[in-house]
């Protein structure tokens, strides 16, 4: 614990602590795909003091992953008496700017992702400078510590994409079309960088979409699939940047394997009818759910997570001889 902190935690016993095992109960309202009994996953209730905690991401509004980072952080809230601020921006100033609002709400703990962590430093400094304590999750664990930020949960996406450059390599891709949906998300350069790392006799070439317009997406990738129809796979860093590269395979007809990053209920059935090769998950339900929890321990009990190292929540590769652990997570919209 750092001793220097303002913020004054809350000592003493946690509290009555519910079964740490979540069960699945009834259908959130918060995004992400569901089945048709609907369903989301429920604990019980701490009886600690109410915290406000604020999350902010840069994620897209409406994006599935992001949906799912929610739920795993409403999952926590819920059952650590926790009221939770969720707000997005994928502009990094914006981003700032949601943190700055926090801090002057004077929230109890902020959690933040950092995928541009040169645009985050100074709101991130400027929480701490207030007293309140900082998680990351899912992008920046390169730049952290650096930071100040005193725990992280996510993957490291060097390890994800090497990963993902080997099993291409195993399989024999010689020439891969890295779509990066996001310029400048240190996270996402990774990926691709990696994928590179693990493939030196093979072209990896990056190309920039925007996921915040999805027609745009669909009409570029199909474009520089019939401009170049030889990339014999497209490795998406999204699901749904995925799903949109199986309607562009299938328009142009070029004869390229999909692999993906990230899972949701489309991705299941692509993957089982062979339209997805694999899909690299990290976890998205752990990486929301994990932050808020920790912030709880913090402020309740003095508690951090890793011993001053990241918690890593990928990755791991799905695919069609382990799809169906994950399918009915997948529909309920927590995986």
């Amino acid at each position: 614990m750092t001793k220097s902190r303002n913020h004054s935690l809350r000592r003493g016993t946690l509290g009555t602590f519910a079964a740490l095992t979540l069960l699945v109960t009834s259908c959130s309202s918060t995004g992400g795909a569901t089945d048709s009994a609907g369903s989301s996953m429920a604990a019980g209730s701490a009886d600690t003091p109410k915290l406000t905690i604020a999350m902010i991401t840069h994620g897209v509004p409406g994006n599935a992953f992001w949906d799912v980072v929610q739920k795993g952080a409403e999952a926590a809230a819920a059952k650590d008496n926790v009221e939770l601020r969720y707000t997005s921006d994928p502009q990094a100033p914006n981003q700032a700017n949601l943190v700055q609002s926090a801090i002057d709400s004077k929230v109890d703990g902020i959690a933040v992702t950092l995928a541009k962590p040169d645009a985050m430093k100074p709101a991130v400094a400027a929480a701490e400078a207030a007293g309140i304590p900082v998680v990351g999750l899912n992008s920046g664990l390169s730049t952290y510590k650096e930071m100040g930020v005193q725990q992280y949960f996510g993957q490291d996406e060097d390890i994800a994409g090497q990963s993902a450059g080997e099993r291409l390599a195993q399989d024999g891709a010689k020439k891969v079309l890295c779509v990066v949906h996001e310029q400048g998300n240190v996270s996402l350069e990774a990926r691709c960088a990696g994928i590179a790392q693990k493939m030196p006799g093979a072209v990896v070439e990056s190309f920039y979409v925007n996921s915040q317009d999805m027609p745009s997406v669909e009409a570029l990738l199909t474009a520089k699939l019939q401009q170049d129809p030889t990339f014999d796979t497209i490795a998406t860093l999204d699901s749904s940047i995925g799903h949109v590269a199986v309607q562009s395979k299938a328009a142009t007809g070029v004869d390229a394997k999909i692999v993906t990053f990230g899972i949701d209920a489309e991705t299941v059935k692509e993957i089982r009818n062979g339209d997805v090769v694999w899909a690299n998950d990290q976890q998205p339900f752990l990486q929301g759910y994990l932050a808020v929890d920790s912030l709880w321990l913090y402020l309740n009990n003095g508690n951090t997570i890793g011993g001053g190292e990241a918690v890593l929540t990928g990755p791991a590769f799905i695919d069609e001889s382990n799809i169906d652990a994950v399918a009915d997570y997948a529909a309920a919209g927590t995986r």
